[in-house]
């Protein structure tokens, strides 16, 4: 077998690997969306184990891809990622092998913007209830900020 269809194969395998992962990610991201917009701590503590879980095999994947990254270099292939890597392939390994890097780079995309959502979402929950923690903790009366000593009724 030459060193050009092993990488090919290496390459295959480690995307087959990285969009399983990144599969199951989305999913999890998907439904902790759901339960932090229901509140549903039970749930939301239960996906945290998968969560690491799924996060922990997200950082093989890199470790990985560094690894398989380091070695192309050292045969002195161009291995600045995986895109340029695999299209340094002859052409049948590099049509074989472009769609499903464009693929891996999408999901990740999607990941990002979901993390992002997720993040957001967490972040006005924190607000909200800390400004009802504040309105429950001064009985409704807002302290001013700056100027006057009294503060004014707000409800």
């Amino acid at each position: 077998m030459s060193s050009q269809q092993n990488w090919e194969l290496e390459i295959a395998g480690y995307l087959g690997e990285l969009s399983a992962t990144q599969d199951e990610l989305l999913d999890v991201l998907r439904r902790k969306l759901r339960m932090l917009a229901t509140a549903d701590r039970d749930g939301l503590q239960a996906l945290g184990e998968l969560e690491q879980s799924l996060s922990a095999r997200l950082q093989e994947c890199y470790q990985k891809r560094v690894e398989m990254l380091d070695r192309a270099r050292e045969e002195g292939l161009p291995a600045e990622n995986l895109q340029v890597l695999s299209a340094s392939l002859p052409v049948k390994q590099r049509k074989q092998l472009e769609p499903r890097v464009a693929e891996a780079a999408g999901k990740t995309r999607l990941l990002q913007h979901q993390s992002l959502t997720n993040w957001v979402v967490t972040q006005r929950s924190l607000l909200h209830l800390s400004q009802l923690l504040e309105i429950i903790a001064t009985g409704g009366n807002l302290c001013p900020t700056y100027g006057r000593e009294e503060s004014n009724p707000t409800g």
